[in-house]
């Protein structure tokens, strides 16, 4: 799509160091209430099988903001997407600190909904740091803009016990603390993007294949449905399929993974290190991920992740409630298996994906990611409640068995094209 040395490349570094700016900073905001969104609802609603209500009300709203970003940015561009998903995102928050002060649970599932819109705009960010990318760097870009999540996803959790504090000052709920941080670094995130992200990278993008197009005296293809796309196509939906089961495996187990480790008398500060432990895992390694993925191929990096995640639930199953080497390493393993398949899925879905249905397609594999997370969250809570922590991780195999399935058919897609060309 561009020359490295020239003004695209020029732009594409801007871009790219955008975004891990607003990315560290984002996800401070959506991660720092992971440890308490389910006891708040615990609290709140009175039941433990329906604090997994928040996490799928944030991955609904993730999945319904996939969409609605995916459109605002078709015609609008990437900047004004990911500003309008933080923006939403914060007055979740806000609306979640007012949930705990007047004790409602239905406000606090929607400012669960709002929050994931700052989800979508986190996922969607990704993909802009592909628009300008060569082809022979498009996994490492966007596995740096994964992995610059670290910084905020891992310091979020460990600031439970400060958030808290917060809370007292304010004389508000000690579990709204983190979701007070948690707007104002979405409001941060947002206005970097304003600020820095220009000019806009997909518009910049789409004028360079325009251009393209001219100099070969042809007309570009107008956008076609995701349908279409996806027929002609075969590898992006065993992509996105791949997407799709990887986070239903992590949402699912990590949503209850708080409760599981109360139950056994662990303090909430210990909670927090076992979550930021998995999102240490879920990110820190992604430049290594996304490297093996541009030089081993997509298929291999994400077949792998697969079998990661099986691993990763095995520990989870025989894991005692309270605190334990099973679940730290459980845990850990669950976020590493999936960044292996996100960042190798994603990577496919960002450069298989026509130019002209660009932002439709990848916005498709978000609301898909977001729908299969949301029904492996809300089973998540009623499996608990009723069979236990270990048969949440058996449902989830099944989810980490379809990645792999969804794996061997990308191979098998590989080796077929290969052999033609």
């Amino acid at each position: 799509m561009t020359d490295e040395g020239g003004q695209h490349g020029a732009l594409q570094r801007r871009t790219v160091r955008t975004l891990v700016a607003s990315q560290a900073v984002g996800a401070l905001g959506i991660t720092i209430g992971i440890a308490t969104a389910s006891l708040l609802a615990r609290d709140l609603s009175g039941s433990d099988t329906l604090a997994g209500l928040t996490q799928t009300g944030q991955v609904l709203g993730a999945a319904g903001a996939s969409w609605l970003l995916a459109r605002l940015m078709a015609v609008r561009g990437r900047r004004v997407g990911l500003v309008t998903g933080y923006l939403i995102g914060a007055s979740g928050a806000a609306l979640a600190v007012v949930a705990g002060i007047v004790g409602s649970m239905l406000l606090l599932v929607v400012g669960a909904v709002l929050l994931g819109a700052t989800t979508s705009a986190n996922y969607a960010a990704r993909y802009a740091a592909t628009d300008l990318a060569t082809p022979a760097t498009r996994g490492r870009a966007l596995s740096i803009v994964v992995w610059a999540t670290t910084i905020g996803a891992v310091a979020g959790p460990n600031l439970t016990g400060a958030a808290a504090d917060l809370a007292d000052a304010l004389g508000i709920p000690e579990l709204t603390g983190p979701f007070v941080l948690g707007a104002a670094s979405m409001l941060v995130a947002g206005l970097v993007v304003a600020v820095r992200m220009r000019p806009d990278p997909l518009l910049v993008a789409r004028e360079a294949h325009a251009a393209a197009h001219a100099a070969a005296a042809t007309e570009p293809l107008p956008s076609r449905p995701v349908g279409v796309v996806l027929r002609e196509r075969p590898m992006i939906a065993a992509a996105i399929v791949a997407l799709a089961a990887a986070h239903a495996v992590m949402v699912s187990v990590m949503v209850m993974t708080p409760l599981h480790m109360e139950h056994g008398g662990a303090a909430l500060r210990v909670i927090g290190i076992v979550i930021s432990l998995h999102v240490l895992g879920m990110f820190a390694f992604a430049p290594v991920v996304g490297f093996a993925a541009d030089r081993l191929g997509r298929p291999a990096v994400m077949g792998a992740g697969g079998i990661v995640l099986l691993v990763s639930l095995v520990l989870c199953a025989i894991s005692p409630a309270g605190s334990s080497v099973q679940i730290f390493s459980g845990l850990f393993l669950l976020g590493l298996g999936w960044s292996m398949a996100t960042v190798a899925s994603s990577t496919l879905v960002a450069e298989q994906a026509p130019i002209e249905s660009l932002t439709t397609v990848q916005g498709t594999s978000d609301l898909a990611m977001n729908l299969a997370a949301a029904f492996g969250g809300a089973l998540s809570g009623v499996i608990v409640g009723t069979l236990g922590f270990a048969a949440l991780s058996l449902f989830a195999s099944v989810f980490a068995a379809v990645v792999l399935l969804a794996a061997g058919y990308a191979a098998q897609l590989t080796r077929s094209a290969d052999v033609t060309a």
